[in-house]
């Protein structure tokens, strides 16, 4: 199996898929699994692109079996069997410009073959070379692994273009010989190659190599049955990690686009593995979610270890949070990820959060303030003030205990103290339990700020 993206810009997701859906064949079926990075198009491949693109798998995990290969650096082989072709008759000079073909035929009109039989051999200046489609096709037929027969009319196909002016090899032609003599058995890729499969299988014919087998991925639509946009989720997979997704659960995610077992949604890495066919993969579109995706992500965050995410933070995300929320010692910050990592579905998320117990709030919510802050309010938090210093041990339990207890005096229902509370400390009422926040914190800072809020309502 091989994934050979194209260093033309970044990795998106339907990419990211087909690789996923690459690797988990080649290890259900205990093949290969290689990257190729087909960098045929030298005016927009970068060096950039390509790091990016190799950082992304390395993210997801998706780590080739061989060596890197790089397309271009078999030039001098795609170049030899161009001239086979060539000098088999199955190939020929196109000495049209492109200028001259719009004058000719129109923007859209298939190529007239107008070089295809004539004398060429005087000509002089640059010109392209061009696949002699066998007059003996009427139509290309095969068998595809998800979609069944493929039949493509004569008339859909015309000779086109295996090497550029400047004599580069194209993609249609380069993917052939490498995949011939890599020995790629099974091509699985998105159904926007469906017309490129067509041109390879012609030119598999001509070199009288043995074709592989031919898998072409539904689409991955917008929410409303469209193409996927940025709004919806077409960003590169770097943003997906720097946003803070955990690579298991968008993996999880991508592979269930498309494809099912039953209707299990989550799956360790050891089931798609054992589970992953093609006979599972469907053929119409699939709709991507963003929400189910934020929902899989949380799933994905509440079962891993507090000090695996922190060091996921620090060491892939590239956030120092022990040093930023540096007055908290280790075993707190971990107890704040495990309180808070059960109401966040990203960990940029979990980091925003955690940032603002840290430090707090400088602006209370006016609305949240309107609703919860009353005329007697400054006198109950001053009274829990005095209470809660009183506390000689700073325990979440004894916190509690005190609290409910002053309410219950007080005769007061637990979010009449509780919401101020929670707007004293972080500005807002979205919180974990207060009890938990005023322990995270600590006890003298937790006092500072709701001396400060009390001082606030005058």
């Amino acid at each position: 199996m091989r994934f050979a993206p194209s260093p033309t810009g970044n990795l998106h997701i339907g990419g990211l898929r087909a690789a996923i859906f690459n690797w988990l064949f080649a290890r259900h079926n205990n093949g290969t699994f290689i990257i190729r990075i087909e960098d045929t198009d030298k005016e927009r491949s970068t060096k950039k692109f390509q790091d990016s693109i190799i950082d992304s798998l390395a993210w997801m995990q998706l780590v080739s079996d061989e060596p890197l290969y790089i397309q271009s650096s078999f030039e001098d082989k795609h170049k030899k069997y161009l001239q086979k072709l060539l000098i088999a008759g199955k190939a020929y000079k196109c000495y049209c410009s492109e200028l001259e073909l719009q004058n000719r035929l129109g923007e859209n009109c298939r190529y007239d073959q107008c070089c295809r039989e004539r004398d060429c051999s005087s000509f002089v200046g640059s010109y392209v070379i061009r696949f002699k489609v066998p007059d003996h096709i009427k139509q290309v037929k095969f068998t595809d692994l998800i979609r069944g027969e493929i039949v493509i009319d004569r008339d859909q196909i015309d000779d086109f273009i295996i090497a550029r002016s400047d004599g580069s090899p194209v993609y249609n032609f380069v993917v052939v010989v490498d995949d011939a003599e890599m020995r790629i058995n099974y091509v699985i890729r998105g159904e926007e190659h469906l017309g490129n499969t067509v041109k390879q299988i012609l030119l598999y014919d001509a070199f009288e190599f043995t074709q592989p087998e031919w898998a072409h991925l539904p689409l991955i639509l917008s929410p409303d049955g469209g193409k996927l946009s940025k709004r919806d989720g077409a960003v590169s997979v770097i943003e997906y990690k720097d946003a803070g997704y955990l690579p298991d659960a968008l993996l999880n995610y991508l592979v269930r686009l498309g494809w099912s077992y039953g209707d299990q949604e989550i799956f360790t890495k050891e089931e798609l593995i054992k589970l992953f066919t093609l006979e599972g993969v469907g053929k119409s579109g699939a709709i991507f979610d963003i929400e189910k995706l934020n929902w899989l992500n949380g799933v994905y965050l509440r079962d891993t270890d507090s000090a695996a995410l922190l060091d996921y933070i620090e060491t892939t995300m590239k956030v120092p949070l022990q040093q930023e929320l540096n007055t908290w010692n280790r075993d707190i910050l971990l107890q704040a990820i495990t309180i808070y990592k059960e109401r966040t579905r990203t960990l940029c998320g979990l980091i925003d959060e955690l940032r603002l117990l840290y430090k707090g709030s400088i602006v209370v919510d006016a609305q949240l303030s309107d609703k919860w802050v009353v005329h007697e309010t400054a006198l109950h938090i001053g009274r829990l003030v005095n209470l809660l210093e009183s506390l000689s041990l700073w325990d979440a339990d004894l916190i509690k205990e005190l609290i409910t207890s002053y309410c219950k005096q007080a005769h007061l229902k637990l979010p009449a103290v509780a919401q101020p509370v929670r707007l004293a400390l972080i500005g807002t009422t979205e919180s974990p339990s207060v009890f938990q926040l005023l322990f995270l914190l600590g006890k003298n800072e937790s006092l500072k700020r709701l001396r400060s809020f009390v001082e606030s309502l005058g």
